[in-house]
């Protein structure tokens, strides 16, 4: 079955329909579009309207514009809208109207993406589930992943960002969730708004687009729980937390190398769970998981069973072998999570990092140890400067034996630091690199951590081509 006909989309538009087509998917990227796939030319850096022809070429069954370009010809199949951006909100929301699928939305400051794929993972076994790619959740990501959802989809689940206020509030009118979570409140983004009242009254706003009955699922442990419970005024509200006094709660976590372990009660069951992964943020995400399956009426025991079965994606605490002597088979590991950072995903991390067992009696130093390379935090506002320095005070960090810092705000946490825990700090990634050969060794745990813009992620990639990443 195909996912739009030329006139349905034109209807959902109030466009032209050039031709009578059919397409299979949506796509805004040449670079990956399939054969069949409707081409929306959105403007961003580049115009769109200028690569119309390339995914024509490459077999895209049609492309939405605003004007014919000139290199296309003029009988080509086109979905013709006065603004492509508003086309594909149209699209998207004529997607979602079709659709009798139960859907959940999730923001939070961290732990949305992660908490998104968890929930495709548990409900994919329960039946036919859509979810966004990768973190697809702004003004252009929520409305192409809700325009890319089949008719008989039967559990949906849509990512929700901002940046600044009044981001999240149409995006979630957009969506139309019967479940809306918020997984956290946290210092990110905090140089647009005057306080973390401030990101929760935004991250509440995601309750704004419920339908009439639905579900407002948030952590109820925070100091601006308060706010979320008020946003959510008038709908059914669900908890969840270490907190007693949570709707469902977290009773027991405990970190393995492999692995995170837990136990909670769920609307009253007791449910055990594992994720294939350490991380206690990642057992606060899971909980969540199982409150907003339940409240879509998906089978709770089940979707604890299969929680094992999700891993973090790249970037996001993945873990891998890093190969740095094939002749004697001398490896480190690798704990990539390098994608985004504020204080609260940086603790966890570490938590992750002093939990993990360190191979002694390999390499030139003969003692495995547990080593930090971490990167600027960003967009964290006026207070900047001392949450970098406060991440000394972290238990986490006792276990530590390297702590190496890149970028001007580390520097505040790395004077802080005293003798061999202080390592290398450096101005910038590219300038980590030739350190990494003396400050790395077989056996050792190493953790590269940092917000996206701050570029730590190249330390991840040439820490991998220095040896072969096992995976």
């Amino acid at each position: 079955m195909s996912l739009w006909r030329a006139k349905d989309a034109a209807a959902a538009t109030g466009g032209t329909a050039q031709g009578d087509w059919t397409v299979d998917g949506v796509s805004i990227d040449t670079r990956t579009i399939q054969p069949g796939d409707l081409f929306i030319a959105l403007k961003d850096v580049r115009d769109g309207h200028e690569f119309v022809a390339q995914a024509l070429e490459k077999g895209a069954g049609a492309a939405m514009v605003s004007r014919i370009p000139d290199n296309v010809a003029p009988d080509a199949p086109l979905l013709i809208v006065k603004d492509v951006l508003e086309g594909l909100e149209a699209l998207g929301r004529a997607g979602r109207a079709r659709s009798a699928a139960r859907v959940v939305a999730v923001t939070g400051s961290v732990g949305k993406t992660s908490t998104k794929e968890m929930l495709r993972t548990v409900l994919s076994a329960q039946g036919p589930t859509h979810a966004a790619e990768a973190s697809y959740n702004n003004h252009w990501g929520v409305p192409l992943t809700l325009a890319r959802m089949p008719v008989d989809t039967e559990y949906a689940v849509i990512e929700i960002g901002m940046n600044h206020p009044g981001e999240i509030g149409p995006l979630a009118r957009l969506t139309r969730p019967h479940v809306a979570m918020v997984t956290t409140v946290a210092a990110a983004h905090l140089e647009a708004f005057d306080d973390l009242a401030g990101i929760a009254r935004e991250k509440g706003a995601i309750f704004k687009g419920l339908e009439p009955g639905g579900t407002a699922v948030f952590n109820g442990d925070l100091d601006t729980s308060p706010v979320l419970a008020l946003a959510a005024e008038g709908f059914d509200q669900q908890s969840f937390g270490e907190g007693a006094a949570n709707d469902h709660r977290l009773t027991h976590v405990s970190l393995t190398p492999d692995a995170t372990i837990c136990k909670a009660e769920v609307a009253g069951d007791t449910q055990l769970f594992k994720i294939a992964t350490p991380g206690r943020h990642f057992a606060m995400n899971g909980l969540a998981c199982l409150v907003a399956a339940q409240a879509l009426g998906a089978d709770t025991t089940l979707a604890a069973r299969d929680m094992v079965l999700w891993a973090p994606p790249s970037g996001r605490g993945t873990r891998e072998e890093v190969l740095l002597d094939a002749s004697e088979d001398l490896t480190l590991t690798l704990i990539d999570d390098a994608f985004n950072a504020n204080p609260t995903s940086m603790a966890a991390a570490l938590e992750v990092l002093g939990a993990m067992t360190p191979e002694n009696g390999v390499g030139r130093i003969q003692k495995g140890r547990r080593i930090a390379i971490l990167g600027d935090m960003l967009e964290l506002g006026p207070d900047e400067e001392a949450l970098h320095a406060a991440i000394a005070d972290l238990p986490f960090i006792k276990p530590l034996d390297q702590i190496h810092c890149v970028g001007p705000l580390m520097k505040r946490l790395w004077d802080r630091l005293d003798g061999d825990q202080q390592g290398v700090w450096v101005e910038t990634a590219a300038d980590m690199a030739p350190h990494l050969r003396k400050i790395v060794d077989a056996g050792d745990v190493v953790l590269i951590k940092g917000s996206k813009g701050s570029l730590v992620s190249q330390t991840v990639d040439v820490l991998r081509k220095m040896g072969q990443s096992l995976g």
